[in-house]
């Protein structure tokens, strides 16, 4: 499995473990992948948008108006795979019903190639039968959903919520991308 040679999208939003993304974003940039970063405005008050910056080596894009017309559109057209991880529930929400009111929904609408999404939130929140009606409507949109995993999660509590490890995401990345080159 490889990354090596693809142009990779990564959406980050609001959830704490944003900082996990830094380290999924180090090993796609390790591995050769080109990788840009999507950050949501919440993202940025958990993580930088210079650690993804030094990390992509490419500047981090938050806004949805700034410098260049159709940013979303070019971000979109630039990449072979767009990846959100974290994946928070109001995202899932937006993303499920084709709401578009920002730099990275904006993304997701205008990208028409594989989608991968991990989900991070608290247990209660991941089993509310709303969100739980988002992931299904996603799935048959043909997003790909990883996790969310079980386990400790930042509140204090244990149950599932926790973002995939991002050697999973890695590694469902490549998968992805092996599937649509042996479709070609």
């Amino acid at each position: 499995m490889t990354v090596n040679g693809h142009e990779l999208l990564i959406g980050v939003t609001g959830g704490i473990a944003a900082y996990k993304t830094a380290a999924l974003v180090s090993r796609l940039v390790q591995a050769g992948a080109g990788v840009s970063v999507v950050m949501t405005r919440s993202a940025t008050r958990l993580v930088g948008p210079k650690t993804f910056e030094a990390l992509s080596g490419r500047p981090v894009r938050t806004r949805t108006f700034g410098p260049g017309a159709h940013a979303h559109i070019k971000l979109a057209e630039a990449a072979d795979l767009l990846c959100v991880a974290p994946a928070t529930a109001n995202f899932l929400a937006k993303a499920a019903c084709g709401l578009a009111d920002d730099l990275l929904s904006t993304v997701l609408l205008s990208f028409d190639g594989p989608v991968v999404m991990a989900p991070s939130m608290n247990s209660r929140m991941w089993e509310k039968p709303a969100v739980q009606r988002n992931v299904e409507q996603l799935r048959a949109d043909g997003i790909v959903l990883i996790g969310p995993e079980e386990g400790y999660l930042s509140c204090g509590t244990r149950g599932p919520g926790r973002m995939a490890a991002p050697e999973r995401i890695f590694e469902v990345i490549a998968e992805q991308l092996k599937a649509v080159g042996d479709r070609q």
